[in-house]
C-alpha cells in the first residue's frame, strides 16, 4: 500500500480523536435519553446527570471510544477515500480524478459496510458504561447494581471481557444488524452532503477547501447525517443497553415492536435534537483534523521529496 493510501488512514485517525473529545459528552446525554427513563427532555437529562454524576459523568466510557473510535474513523476515512479511488481509476483511469456521486455514494457505502465490524463492540461498551449508573426500570421494578454503590463495569476492558465471557462473540455485536441500517444510508448522507457543501462553498480556482469552509461543510454533514439516523440509532443504543441488568429484547425487529407498541412512534425520534446538534461539532472537529492532518502529511512528503 502506497505512502498516499496511508495517509487517509493516519489522517482519520487524527480526526476520530478529535470527534471523540468534542462529542463525547452530548454523545452521553444522547444514550441516557434514548435508552433510559425518567429524564424527560434534554435540559433536565443534563441537570440530572450533573446533579447525580457531576461533570465526570459527561465522560462515563469515553477512554474506550477515545483509544478505538480512532481506529474507526481511521478505516472509516481510510476505505472510503481508498474506494474512490479505485473507483476513479476504474472509470476514469486516473485515480486523482474527481468522483461523480454515484462513485462517493458507492464508496460511503462501503465505509459504513466496513465500519460496522469494528464499530460494533467499541458502541456496545461505551453504552452499557454510560448506563450502567442508570437504574433499570420495568413495571415499576427498580433493578440496581448488585452492590449499591458500585458499578456493574470497572471499566472498558473488564466490560468487555465480562460481555464476552456471559454472552459470547454474538453478545459483543449486540445491535450489529441495527447498526448497519444506521450506518450504511448513514454514510451516504456524511459524505455526500459534505463533498457538495465543500466544493459548493470553495472559492473558484482554490486547489482544497479552507479550514473555514471544512469546519461547516462537516458540521452541516454531520447535522444532516446524525439527525437522519435517529430512529435506528434509538434501536441500536436500546439494544445495546440492554442486558445490563435484564435482556428485555430478543433482537433488531423485537426492539423495534416493543419500542413502538410500549411508546409509540415517537420514542424513535428521541434524542434528534441532541443527535442533529451533536452531529455539528463532532463532524467538524472529524473532518478539520482529516483535513488538516492531511494537508501536513502532503507538504512534508513534498519537502522531503522535491
Amino acid at each position: 500500500m502506497s505512502s498516499v493510501q496511508l495517509q487517509d488512514f493516519a489522517a482519520g485517525w487524527v480526526g476520530g480523536a478529535a470527534s471523540v473529545i468534542v462529542g463525547h459528552p452530548l454523545d452521553t446525554i444522547k444514550t441516557r435519553l434514548q435508552a433510559g427513563q425518567g429524564y424527560g427532555n434534554t435540559l433536565n437529562c443534563v441537570l440530572t446527570v450533573y446533579r447525580n454524576e457531576s461533570v465526570a459523568g459527561f465522560f462515563k466510557g469515553m477512554s474506550f471510544p477515545l483509544a478505538s473510535i480512532a481506529v474507526y474513523s481511521s478505516v472509516v476515512f481510510g476505505v472510503f477515500s481508498n474506494t474512490q479511488r479505485f473507483l476513479s481509476q476504474l472509470r476514469h483511469g486516473d485515480p486523482s480524478h474527481t468522483p461523480v456521486l454515484a462513485d462517493v455514494a458507492l464508496a460511503s457505502m462501503v465505509a459504513g459496510f466496513v465500519s460496522v465490524g469494528i464499530g460494533t463492540p467499541v458502541d456496545l461498551v461505551k453504552i452499557r458504561l454510560q448506563m450502567q449508573t442508570h437504574p433499570y426500570i420495568e413495571a415499576n421494578i427498580k433493578i440496581k447494581p448488585t452492590v449499591p454503590g458500585f458499578p456493574v463495569y470497572r471499566g472498558p476492558i473488564h466490560c468487555f471481557r465480562t460481555v464476552l465471557q456471559k454472552e459470547g462473540i454474538a453478545g459483543i455485536y449486540r445491535g450489529m444488524g441495527a447498526m448497519l441500517l444506521r450506518d450504511v444510508p448513514g454514510y451516504c448522507l456524511y459524505f455526500i452532503p459534505y463533498t457538495f457543501f465543500c466544493g459548493w462553498i470553495t472559492p473558484d480556482g482554490c486547489i482544497s477547501p479552507n479550514p473555514s469552509s471544512v469546519w461547516l461543510a462537516g458540521g452541516v454533514a454531520g447535522a444532516i447525517s446524525w439527525g437522519t439516523a435517529t430512529p435506528m440509532d434509538v434501536v441500536k443504543s436500546r439494544l445495546q443497553a440492554d442486558g445490563v441488568y435484564l435482556n428485555k429484547y430478543k433482537g433488531t425487529f423485537d426492539c423495534i415492536l416493543q419500542s413502538y407498541q410500549n411508546e409509540g412512534l415517537k420514542v424513535f425520534f428521541r434524542g434528534i435534537t441532541i443527535n442533529a446538534v451533536r452531529g455539528f461539532p463532532m463532524s467538524s472537529a472529524m473532518f478539520l483534523g482529516y483535513e488538516l492532518s492531511l494537508t501536513a502529511m502532503k507538504r512534508d512528503q513534498t519537502e522531503t521529496n522535491p
